[in-house]
């Protein structure tokens, strides 16, 4: 199986990045599946109806959020009618929060790829529930190579460690294990040790002549000065496409090889070979 996944989409910027090259992306590399993690897309905060339809006309087939799943009000309806739209899964059930944070997708051959998004705790405003005891539940639920033929864990998180430990820890129970919320792609991309690929961080979708896809100007006063400034808003400069693409062995579910995706804007362009 040949599948992609997409950093955290940051404002305008991001989205166009998105529209713009997916749908030639999905023909060239033959993807049989695409998640993109849009919690950033409606001006940097959240993610809109209408929004997330666009990227599911563009070709995504699954899209994931995070810490910032809630700042648009709607998606708490939204998400209630959307199973392809999931948030982190690891919420105290006292929350009752709405959607679900795990979704196995039946694609039209009868191959089956599951998702699960986990938010970690470490350097985090928001505090749930242990993310390695959920991610123990999820993959059990949808054991790789028996119940599906791929697997892919969004671990949206501030620390690498975090990150990294959760790569290890599901390493042979995944196909995929990819980084989210720090915005800035990473250069570890890695088959691990027992067939887990492997990546801190794919990276955002958007203007890179920024501060993580915000203006600059304000983040660095904020931090020159130590005194609260405007609002943050995203950078309007031309967006560039970051995720990653797996392949995968048909048998086991396990990766093959992972070569990082990157188009537009101010980064070096770096593409998979077909």
């Amino acid at each position: 199986m040949r599948f992609a996944y997409f950093g955290d989409v940051v404002g305008k910027p991001g989205r166009a990045a998105v529209l713009e090259h997916l749908p030639g992306l999905r023909r060239d590399l033959s993807l049989d599946f695409v998640v993109v993690n849009g919690e950033n897309a409606a001006g940097g905060f959240g993610l809109t109806e209408s929004i997330a339809s666009e990227f599911f006309q563009a070709g995504a087939d699954c899209l994931t959020l995070g810490d910032h799943a809630w700042d648009q009000r709607e998606a708490l309806t939204f998400i209630q009618r959307e199973p392809r739209l999931l948030r982190p899964l690891n919420y105290p059930e006292a929350a009752n929060a709405p959607g679900k944070g795990a979704h196995v997708f039946v694609l039209d051959d009868g191959r089956r790829v599951g998702v699960v998004q986990l938010q970690g705790n470490v350097f985090m405003k928001q505090q749930l529930e242990n993310a390695f005891n959920h991610a123990d539940a999820a993959l059990d639920s949808m054991p790789l190579g028996v119940a599906v033929d791929a697997l892919i864990v969004d671990m949206h998180c501030e620390a690498t460690s975090e990150k990294m430990a959760m790569g290890h820890y599901c390493d042979g129970r995944a196909s995929l294990v990819v980084g989210s919320h720090t915005h800035v792609p990473t250069a570890d991309l890695m088959v691990l040790e027992h067939g887990t690929a492997y990546q801190t961080d794919a990276g955002m979708c958007g203007d890179y002549d920024s501060v993580i896809g915000m203006k600059k100007d304000n983040s660095i006063n904020r931090f020159a000065t130590q005194l609260p400034g405007e609002r943050y808003a995203p950078a309007l400069g031309e967006g560039t496409l970051c995720g990653v693409f797996v392949e995968t062995d048909d048998a086991t579910g396990l990766a093959r090889r992972v070569e990082p995706i990157r188009m537009g804007g101010r980064l070096a362009e770096t593409l998979p070979t077909p």
